[in-house]
């Protein structure tokens, strides 16, 4: 992922705000190749901040209705 408006090397890369900005960016803006760790999007759900629609699509896939 490149992001020219952020410098990343001020984030502290281990700290769960850096994680959560990072999240948001890759999947807001788009994967470039990378992969998503469905645990990381598990355990932050609550704090990410996503396009709805987007949101709305990973909620599906990562909680299937059960029937």
């Amino acid at each position: 992922m490149y992001n020219w408006s952020v410098n990343i090397g001020n984030l502290n890369k281990n700290t769960s705000r850096a994680i959560i900005w990072r999240l948001e960016q890759t999947i807001n803006f788009g994967l470039n190749g990378e992969k998503l760790s469905k645990n990381l999007v598990k355990r932050y759900w609550k704090k990410i901040n996503l396009d709805p629609s987007r949101k709305k699509l990973l909620q599906i896939l990562l909680w299937p209705r059960k029937s």
